[in-house]
């Protein structure tokens, strides 16, 4: 059994991804993700076990998708302001 594990976001609109750093809880990654998900975003959660062939973050890719910094933080911002426009719909 692998006790680490990469957290990666995928962003499905762009096609880009990031490995998101260890010290993010997996339940609230995931969580987060669910929670885009739920809000329409076209977002992926991947979790890949710390491994040999993925050692290093730089090693990791995927068929289709580019690297992009900040990509985390950035769907995090968009989340925020779709739950602050559903929430002025109710007022």
């Amino acid at each position: 059994m692998y006790t680490k594990s990469w957290l990666v976001i995928r962003d499905d609109n762009k096609r880009t991804f990031e490995v998101v750093t260890q010290h993010v809880s997996e339940n609230a990654f995931s969580n987060k993700v669910i929670a885009m998900q739920r809000q329409g975003m076209r977002v992926t959660s991947v979790l890949l076990p710390v491994t040999n062939s993925h050692a290093s973050k730089d090693h990791i890719k995927f068929v289709g998708y580019a690297k992009e910094d900040g990509l985390y933080e950035r769907l995090l911002k968009q989340h925020m302001e779709l739950i602050q426009q559903n929430l002025g719909e109710f007022e």
